[in-house]
């Protein structure tokens, strides 16, 4: 087992999730844990993860000093890399110039953070200001780059690595194998993370939590809130209670679609809840996207709450279950007291007047482990690896507010962007694409006549799991046509983009 200590980096969670890719079993702890817990867990080796904050400032995440005593393996990446030379007797400063993005490191040969690589040059990313400007004693320099000449160092002896790149990240090319030489050439861990072992105790917790009540799950039209109730119907069986709820922020015919596919997998329990009305009405004049999260978080629970009293109050309903899993929590700073907070998840902003208790049977997990679960599940493909569609729905792919013009707009753009790239065969190429609405017009000539029409912005990413992601190589001529048929089909529209910009810095959704 491998310990992560979180010193509230936004991707603390993904370095342990890479630990768990490569079969280690992985556990997160605050920065501040004890010198006497982290000895009861014996692990075999522990990783200092990255923080919004500097070394420098007073107050920033320390740990104990007798962690780097134990003897155990210890990987410090970004903010760790420095906190262990600042801890250690060396020296870290403002960076001259900050790296923010892919840059080139120079590595050298022959330590075994580095094992079996090629080439000393690789292509890695980096997020950071402050740097390392001097060596604790007994280090070496193991890496560097043309802006940062201490990009890595080892002391070998005590087996404490550190680097000021992010291996946990796609966009480091290196970064599994760089994780894999620590955890089995330094730590000599143990292959003890299994997922189908996982979600066989996930299934004897749940019935065990859930006894003899029942359950209300919403369903939003997403893989993660389909996985979590196919999970939920197969530790409780008729005592869940699925509700699909027409927000009116939906894509089109989804409220179709999805009713037939989780009627097809045997849901009974089946409700569809209309409340269009109450959205749109809640969001009329909305802008801030902070606002329109918690407006939609809100009105969902009082829709269950609805629900519940009406439609169930003969059963026993005493837990609320959502798809909430872990970029969620992560982006809305549930890491850490240390964390930076990204935005709002519609999950996590419930009042305080919520009577039922909350089940996130998927909370531990990232997007490409529950696939995985759907398909362990007995999904079909179609369904597990559709694209990712959040809770909130279209209302965070309008950029500024809702009204039910942009709606149809947005909807009717999404559709034919979707249906284009399944007619290609790209939909299966894409980790996830969708169409926004900008709130911007622009001039345009459409029948020799001036226009002056919204623009759509298109979104494809290629990701593993959400927490970082590149922007998808599309065929120019796939996008041409694209286009054409959105400013020619779509009314309201005269102009349509691409992004071509990575997460981080960018996150995927606009909002």
């Amino acid at each position: 087992m491998v310990i992560v200590l979180n010193f509230g980096g936004q991707f603390a969670h993904l370095i342990a999730r890479r630990v768990r890719d490569l079969g280690v079993r992985s556990e997160i702890l605050p920065c501040d844990a004890s010198l006497a817990h982290i000895k009861t867990l014996d692990p075999s080796g522990i990783i200092l993860s990255g923080s919004p904050a500097s070394v420098l400032e007073k107050g920033s995440p320390r740990m104990e000093r007798g962690i780097f005593s134990l003897g155990i393996p210890i990987l410090g990446i970004c903010y760790g890399h420095q906190l262990m030379a600042h801890m250690l007797g060396g020296r870290v400063s403002p960076g001259k110039k900050k790296e923010y993005g892919r840059e080139d490191l120079k590595i050298i040969l022959g330590n075994e953070l580095f094992h079996g690589f090629t080439g000393a040059k690789q292509s890695v990313w980096f997020s950071h200001g402050d740097q390392v400007i001097k060596l604790p004693g007994g280090f070496a320099k193991i890496a560097s780059t043309a802006g940062c000449p201490i990009a890595g160092m080892a002391n070998a002896k005590r087996r404490l690595f550190a680097i000021q790149f992010h291996p946990e990240l796609t966009h480091t090319a290196i970064g599994e194998k760089v994780l894999s030489n620590f955890l089995f050439r330094i730590c000599r861990a143990e292959k003890d993370w299994k997922l189908g072992a996982m979600l066989r105790k996930l299934e004897i917790s749940l019935k065990r939590e859930v006894g003899k009540n029942h359950v209300m799950i919403g369903i939003s039209g997403g893989v993660d809130s389909l996985v979590a109730a196919t999970l939920l119907h197969r530790a409780v069986g008729s005592r869940l209670h699925a509700a699909f709820v027409d927000t009116g922020l939906l894509r089109k015919n989804e409220v179709e679609d999805v009713t037939l596919s989780l009627k097809k997998q045997g849901f009974k329990n089946l409700h569809v809840v209309s409340a269009k009305n109450i959205f749109l009405r809640r969001l009329a004049g909305v802008a801030d996207p902070e606002k329109k999260r918690k407006i939609i978080g809100h009105t969902f629970v009082e829709v269950f709450q609805r629900t519940v009293k009406q439609e169930l109050k003969r059963y026993p309903v005493t837990f609320l279950a959502q798809g909430t899993i872990y970029p969620d929590r992560i982006e809305s700073a549930a890491t850490s007291k240390y964390a930076a907070k990204i935005k709002s998840h519609h999950n996590l902003t419930l009042p305080k007047s919520l009577r039922l208790s909350i089940l996130e049977p998927l909370k531990e997990f990232y997007k490409d482990e529950v696939r995985k679960i759907g398909t362990l599940l007995g999904l079909p493909k179609e369904l597990v690896w559709r694209h990712p569609f959040p809770g909130p729905g279209l209302a965070i792919r309008i950029v500024g507010e809702i009204t039910a013009e942009r709606l149809r707009i947005l909807r009717e753009a999404d559709a034919i962007f979707t249906e284009e790239l399944r007619a290609s065969g790209e939909y299966g190429k894409i980790w996830q694409a969708f169409a926004v609405l900008l709130p911007l017009r622009t001039v345009g000539v459409m029948g020799d006549a001036r226009t002056y029409e919204y623009m759509i912005a298109l979104r494809a990413v290629d990701s593993v799991d959400g927490m970082s992601a590149d922007w998808h190589k599309m065929p120019p001529e796939l996008l041409e046509r694209i286009s054409t048929r959105i400013v020619g089909e779509v009314r309201g529209v005269n102009r349509v983009l691409y992004d071509v910009t990575q997460k981080p810095p960018a996150t995927i959704e606009y909002e």
